[in-house]
């Protein structure tokens, strides 16, 4: 079964995409088509995306679910004349608690939102530098200023996951690719021992990690069964000598691998 879902916003469309994408999450066997609208800013803006879900809706049979943050009071009229299902993110939540409190959110007096306040924007922006400057053992140097050294085998996921931790939470994330010549001194490296409260480890599946390396580089011993599956053997065994926390990153996306990171760390967001 395949149904089409859109995310439109006046902005960058994250909200949108986040909350809808946890809600479609929940009905795993409908494959959804998924459309991202942003900065639909302007009721010239907004016709042409009524115009384009309506023919979806005539081309498909059956109504496109609808996920909107739009504040703009007109463009959101025009939105809801669509043959969709509309889900309006805002007041479907912002209601209630208006109720509860008692008061009116900045969203219903009109006032328009942003992503990021400036220096929330900086800390971001630092944040992802940070992660791009300290990738891969590149300036150990600097492991004092980090939030957390993410340690683990090549292609396990770490460059990703540090990068996520980055953007969605601004936390400095360094990571660290033990080689061959670190696991077979079976310990960690003596650039690591002095910040191992900061370290988590990141393992995989050994199949898995020789398909990503195939990908990498093709027929070779990097990416060979044997030598991923003696890499992740020796990695392991490594993090339960030194007592480190880790995670096996195989079935978990970013998303789930950074937030369990998080609290097992105890680290918070930086962005709020």
């Amino acid at each position: 079964m395949k149904r089409t879902a859109y995310f439109i916003s006046d902005g960058t469309g994250i909200t949108a995409e986040a909350l809808g994408n946890s809600l479609l999450a929940q009905f795993s066997d409908i494959n959804f088509d998924k459309v991202t609208l942003p900065y639909i800013d302007s009721v010239q803006k907004a016709r042409e995306t009524v115009d384009q879900i309506n023919q979806r809706a005539l081309s498909e049979g059956a109504k496109p679910l609808v996920f909107d943050t739009i504040v703009n009071e007109e463009i959101r009229t025009i939105l809801a004349g669509c043959e969709g299902l509309k889900i309006d993110v805002f007041s479907t939540f912002l209601k209630p608690i208006e109720n509860e409190l008692g008061i009116q959110s900045s969203f219903s007096v009109g006032k328009s939102h942003s992503i990021v306040e400036m220096e929330r924007y900086k800390e971001r922006i630092d944040s992802v530098n940070f992660a791009l400057d300290n990738d891969d053992g590149a300036r150990t140097r600097l492991y004092d200023q980090a939030d957390i050294i993410l340690v683990g085998v090549s292609r396990c996921g770490k460059t990703p996951t540090c990068l996520y931790m980055a953007m969605q939470f601004g936390i400095r994330a360094a990571n660290y690719p033990l080689t061959e010549e670190d696991l077979d001194n079976h310990g960690l490296p003596e650039c690591l021992n002095k910040h191992r409260d900061k370290i988590y480890g990141l393992t995989i599946d050994a199949f898995q990690l020789a398909a990503i390396r195939h990908e990498r580089r093709p027929n070779s011993r990097y990416a060979s069964l044997d030598q991923c599956d003696q890499e992740v053997r020796h990695v392991e065994r490594i993090f339960r000598q030194e007592k480190l926390p880790f995670i096996n990153t195989t079935t978990f996306s970013i998303e789930e691998i950074s937030t369990r990171i998080l609290a097992d760390k105890g680290l918070k967001r930086r962005l709020d």
